[in-house]
């Protein structure tokens, strides 16, 4: 199993746990926007990490950004299988070609 498998059933196991025991019981207990805030804040940060910090922080941050990520996606309830079908669907699919076919 790897890594983001695994967090993802952490996360899951903690989704309804007491919040006062658990950062991701916190979350969820404080809704879809707050979730979707802190993953836009995270990603945020590593934009600046990016930019101007050392490779250790956009490390950190993006750490950051895939843990929120996931927290938000089940949230959703949206499995990580499905993120990942996805992308191997897009897979030898130009990136522009790929955009070019979404509607808006």
């Amino acid at each position: 199993m790897d890594t983001l498998t695994r967090l993802e059933q952490i996360i899951a196991a903690r989704r309804n746990a007491a919040p006062e025991s658990s950062y991701v019981a916190q979350l969820n207990a404080k809704g879809i926007a707050k979730i979707a805030q802190k993953l836009g804040e995270e990603a945020t940060e590593a934009v600046i990490a990016a930019l101007s910090g050392s490779r250790q922080e956009l490390v950190g941050e993006s750490a950051d950004v895939l843990f929120h990520l996931l927290v938000l996606l089940g949230a959703k309830e949206i499995p990580l299988a499905d993120v990942l079908a996805e992308l191997d669907r897009r897979k030898g699919v130009s990136g522009l070609d790929e955009k070019a076919s979404r509607s808006e």
